[in-house]
């Protein structure tokens, strides 16, 4: 039989003082509370002695806080949201909160299945990269006061907090830097995606191409077939159809993959040929015989934003004020595979 979890009425009992006392010193309010420094070590002592641990459970339903937040991404294996889940895991350790992460894969029902699960188990806040559907459930949760902070996209109209980054003028820098390195019949490969991070990244695209009076030549690979290698299928097509083409911007880093594995497979020497820039870095892009550039997101300075932005969002008696969206820059790192080649 299991040993019966110790309280803090265990704790009192023994050391013969009150419940309360016990609760203040525990919850760090010693001296907010005139406890004195002798008492608050003896409580101190004894529960470490007892390898005592608070009952998460039953301080959430006294405090109304589970210390608990949710970061619901889209894909948490993908590189570049894992590691800024990574980051961020870190940094709100060190603000004593707990986060439990979660992928929707970008379907509606899954999303709002799992906000509901969450925000039942009474989880302080959300940060969520949201899919295209739930509008509305994001907005429920801001009605409800629930802290709610749209990380990498966000819904035009609604007021709420967000993170992102500038993707329409990276977008352009991306593809103004191929071009300026001789690069003429620029491909663009992204997701077939309303999206405003994905939206933006097209419309720099589009706006650099038409700035250099070049033309545009665009591919859009519906999101749920760009795993299980159909995004590869779509690539082939492409590179087979536009055969002129002497360069291509990746809108994501798994479609980067995709790519590199057509060019790897393919007969010709196409990683050589081609310029190729990702969006988003991945370590395997420095690792490639021709390393290649990307737009890196500067994750540290996402993560740290985000839950600078939490901690404002949790003291708040009003979620609904003073709304913040705040656009973060991005890098573009230049590497062997969008240098000018040699003829």
């Amino acid at each position: 039989m299991k040993n019966k979890p110790v309280s803090i009425k265990d704790i009192a009992d023994e050391l013969k003082i009150s419940i309360t006392t016990v609760s203040f010193v525990l919850n760090g309010k010693a001296t907010e509370k005139h406890i004195s420094k002798e008492l608050t070590q003896k409580v101190l002592d004894y529960a470490k002695l007892i390898n005592y641990r608070p009952n998460q459970i039953a301080q959430s339903l006294r405090t109304g806080k589970s210390k608990i937040l949710v970061f619901m991404v889209e894909d948490i294996s993908n590189s570049f949201f894992s590691k800024l889940a990574r980051i961020f895991e870190d940094i709100s350790f060190d603000k004593g909160y707990k986060v439990i992460f979660c992928s929707n894969e970008n379907n509606d029902e899954r999303s709002k299945e799992l906000i509901e699960i969450f925000n039942f188990c009474q989880v302080d806040g959300f940060i969520i990269v949201p899919s295209s559907g739930i509008k509305d459930t994001i907005e429920s949760l801001i009605k409800d006061n629930k802290p709610v902070i749209l990380l990498d996209r966000f819904f035009e109209g609604l007021d709420c907090n967000s993170v992102s980054i500038d993707n329409q003028q990276a977008s352009y820098d991306a593809t103004l830097h191929l071009v300026n390195n001789q690069f003429k019949n620029i491909g663009f490969v992204t997701t077939d995606s309303n999206q405003t991070q994905m939206r933006d990244r097209l419309s720099g695209y589009y706006k650099a191409i038409d700035d250099k009076g070049l033309k545009s030549n665009v591919l859009q690979i519906p999101y749920n077939e760009t795993f299980k290698g159909k995004g590869k299928k779509h690539i082939e097509k492409f590179l087979t159809d536009h055969n002129h083409l002497d360069a291509i911007f990746f809108g994501t880093n798994y479609l980067a993959q995709n790519g590199l594995e057509v060019f790897k497979e393919s007969s010709r020497n196409l990683l050589n040929e081609f310029g190729i820039v990702a969006f988003d870095d991945n370590d395997m892009f420095k690792l490639c015989s021709t390393s290649i550039s990307c737009v890196a997101q500067p994750l540290f300075e996402i993560s740290s934003k985000l839950m600078e932005l939490m901690f404002l969002l949790l003291k708040k008696n009003e979620i609904g004020e003073n709304i913040q969206k705040i656009v973060l820059k991005t890098e573009l790192i230049i590497r062997e595979s969008s240098l000018r080649r040699q003829s």
